[in-house]
């Protein structure tokens, strides 16, 4: 199966390691043969329709020089749409930055690639909490697969297990522990009772905060995270601008302290159902599974039959996120090839 990736920057480079590290794993274990035909940055495109050699391009990671610089079938100045209507392949996988005010470049590389008989699996969440009804129409309408299991708790497999294992179960309400950087600066306040400034230059320093913080602190990261999950898993059709949303920058030592006094911890908790989508602060008890450490991530899901289930692991990181998006890519070779 031929693999168009979009997008080489972390996710990137990450993903292309796991594939050279897993290529053998994944023959040997169930048969599954990817070859990726065709790399973009924002510099150009690499294009082999036989097939790239893989070894080298994870060799290419880490370079800051364009992949089309580097590898040998370089195209310098090719852009990523005319790779995606040029290039014959059988998945794109659409890794570019995320825009949430207007999900481009993504939500035109998506769309694009269905349009051209291409199944997509992505790790952007801007085309998501922008067009979500859209793109699910296109993919019913289309025939094709459209995963995006990496836009929600990276390795975490909450969509894959909603909609595969737990199909028959009907989802009440949905909470959320979803960005690492605030999991981490909410645990460090409360177990070593340091202000939130202090902290939070110590999460940029160790690259767990980016350099600008905003969309994680803010609340908005884990608000379009809950947007995807209202959508894919209560049915809803809600929009970013739909969730009511505040962030961490107002709890104090005070608070985290106070909290800890009282048994509880304080966590920035996404919450979905029917009726509510909102991201918060909220007091949680200190033996509740939401209440992970450090830049863990962790899910709740209230059904009918199985009343509770809670899943918790590593929400950020290239390896983290390549679990996810070749779990989406296994999925669709075993699904068209049988």
């Amino acid at each position: 199966m031929k693999i168009s990736l979009i997008g080489f920057g972390n996710l990137g480079q990450g993903l292309t390691k796991v594939l050279d590290e897993k290529r053998n794993y994944l023959k040997e274990k169930s048969g599954v043969q990817l070859d990726i035909v065709s790399v973009v940055d924002s510099g150009g495109a690499v294009v082999n329709e036989e097939g790239i050699d893989i070894g080298e391009l994870s060799e290419a990671s880490g370079s800051e020089d364009s992949v089309s610089e580097i590898m040998e079938d370089g195209e310098l100045g090719t852009s990523a749409l005319e790779v995606v209507k040029n290039v014959d392949s059988d998945i794109m996988v659409e890794l570019t930055p995320t825009s949430i005010e207007d999900g481009e470049p993504g939500l035109t590389h998506i769309t694009e690639a269905m349009n051209r008989g291409k199944h997509v699996v992505t790790a952007n969440k801007g085309p998501l909490v922008v067009a979500f009804d859209e793109l699910k129409e296109l993919e019913e309408s289309s025939g094709l697969e459209f995963k995006y299991s990496a836009t929600v708790g990276g390795a975490i497999p909450v969509l894959g297990l909603a909609e595969s294992q737990m199909s028959g179960d009907s989802i009440s309400e949905i909470q959320g522990v979803l960005n690492g950087t605030t999991n981490y600066i909410l645990t460090r306040m409360t177990e070593e009772n340091v202000p939130f400034d202090v902290v939070l230059s110590e999460a940029q320093e160790l690259g767990i905060a980016e350099e600008d913080p905003t969309l994680d602190i803010e609340g908005i990261d884990t608000a379009a995270k809950m947007t995807i999950l209202a959508n894919s898993l209560l049915d809803r059709s809600v929009k970013l601008e739909d969730v009511d949303v505040e962030g961490i920058t107002r709890i104090g030592q005070e608070v985290t302290q106070l909290a800890k006094d009282s048994g509880n911890e304080v966590r920035l908790v996404g919450i979905a159902s029917s009726e509510k989508l909102e991201v918060s602060p909220k007091l949680v008890p200190s033996d509740n599974p939401l209440v992970v450490q450090g830049s863990l991530n962790s899910v709740t899901l209230k059904t009918d039959l199985a009343r509770e289930m809670t899943i918790t692991g590593f929400g950020a990181g290239p390896r983290e996120t390549s679990s996810a998006l070749l779990g989406d890519i296994v999925d669709i070779y075993k699904s068209v090839e049988g």
